[in-house]
């Protein structure tokens, strides 16, 4: 199932919130591993301890670059890139776990092999724990660390041991290790669905409470936050325009041809509006027949009005409504920051001023904010 790229981050980040659980547990191994290897002398479990240990240091490193890239506000591309290599990292110490396992269990030594053992319960439970949100992952980590175990169990079940019932109570154990396997998956499953549809509601509200829900176009809220960041990030030789639409005909819509043929040349405008402006410019619908358009980077006035008599045009084009041809109009009032101020609510009500001067003027018309221009004058429904 394809995740809203919303959701994706969240899943995703939680990823990467795992510093300190995989040093903890990468600590945890080296213990187990020197305890053995200073039993044994084994090379074999000093290559798998040391490797352990580098590998804990590349999830650690790869933590820290993930960060320091951006985190989950990069590209969808990119992230998907960081997962893969935050897998790949997950993976390489599943494989290690089960490669310390079935070393251990080449000798009838019950001390070593129960710590060795003790690992992968730990492991399994931490994936489960921290990854359900990504199923993959866990399914892939599971597999590569308790599969190959569970099979050394059963080859060890079969050897030659004096001690009674042995072969029977190491195949129980394998058992034992691929039912709790079994059982992690199944609660990852649970989960996950309970976090996407968890997110996926956190996300859908958080749009209503930013979008508008007939034109989908953002609402005064996510306005006011877009222009914040319009005005940190301009430069000093930057203007921006604050252009307020109202449109013309439009209540003779509703009145003749009923309201959902108005929904639908708002939807119309919206569309219309959005294919005008730069892709760093913002159109938002206040409420009715008014828009709001920011236009930023703004280097001379002269480049305010060419956008704003672009929109009168675009918008003023025939309307084909259920086979009816219907024509509106918009006129606009324009604020330019930081000439008229810098604070939305001001910049708002002085292109508001001006819009009225517009309608004063005749249907289509466009006027900027001016010194006379500061309290918007209550305007008549167009």
């Amino acid at each position: 199932m394809a995740l809203p790229d919303a959701v994706y981050r969240d899943f995703l980040s939680t990823l990467f919130t795992m510093t300190m659980p995989i040093l903890g547990f990468g600590i945890l191994y080296l213990f187990v591993g020197a305890l053995i290897y200073l039993k044994w002398h084994d090379i074999a479990i000093g290559v798998l301890t040391g490797s352990a240990v580098v590998i804990t240091g590349a999830r650690v490193v790869l933590i820290a670059a993930y960060h320091k890239a951006g985190g989950s506000s990069q590209d969808i591309s990119k992230l998907r890139n960081w997962e893969r290599r935050y897998a790949i990292l997950t993976y390489l110490f599943a494989l290690l776990l089960a490669a310390l396992n079935v070393r251990a269990l080449m000798a009838h030594q019950p001390l070593i092999h129960i710590s060795a053992i003790s690992l992968i319960f730990t492991f399994g439970a931490g994936i489960v724990s921290r990854n359900a949100s990504r199923p993959r992952l866990c399914v892939m980590s599971l597999a590569l660390a308790v599969l190959p175990t569970a099979i050394a169990m059963l080859v060890h079940s079969a050897s030659d041991d004096a001690e009674p019932m042995h072969a029977e109570f190491f195949a129980l154990e394998a058992m034992l290790l691929l039912t709790v396997a079994a059982m992690s998956l199944g609660s990852v499953q649970h989960l996950y669905a309970a976090s996407v549809e968890h997110l996926t509601t956190k996300h859908d509200l958080a749009k209503l409470a930013r979008f508008d829900p007939l034109t989908g176009l953002p609402n005064r809220l996510l306005l006011r936050e877009s222009f914040q960041r319009s005005i940190k990030s301009a430069v000093p030789t930057d203007q921006l325009a604050v252009h307020y639409l109202d449109l013309d005909g439009f209540k003779s819509i509703n009145d003749q041809h009923g309201h959902p043929a108005g929904d639908q040349i708002l939807l119309e405008v919206a569309r219309r509006l959005t294919s005008t402006i730069r892709a760093e410019d913002i159109a938002c619908r206040l409420g009715g027949d008014e828009f709001i358009l920011i236009q930023s980077n703004v280097q001379h006035s002269d480049e305010a009005e060419l956008i704003a008599r672009r929109v009168i045009k675009q918008v003023g084009e025939p309307y084909v409504i259920d086979g009816s041809e219907m024509r509106i109009g918009v006129s606009i009032g324009i604020a330019m920051a930081p000439a008229n101020g810098i604070e939305l609510e001001r910049l708002i009500s002085c292109a508001d001023a001006a819009l009225y001067r517009s309608k004063a003027k005749g249907k289509a018309q466009l006027h900027f904010c001016g010194s006379d221009d500061r309290v918007a004058p209550k305007r008549a429904a167009a």
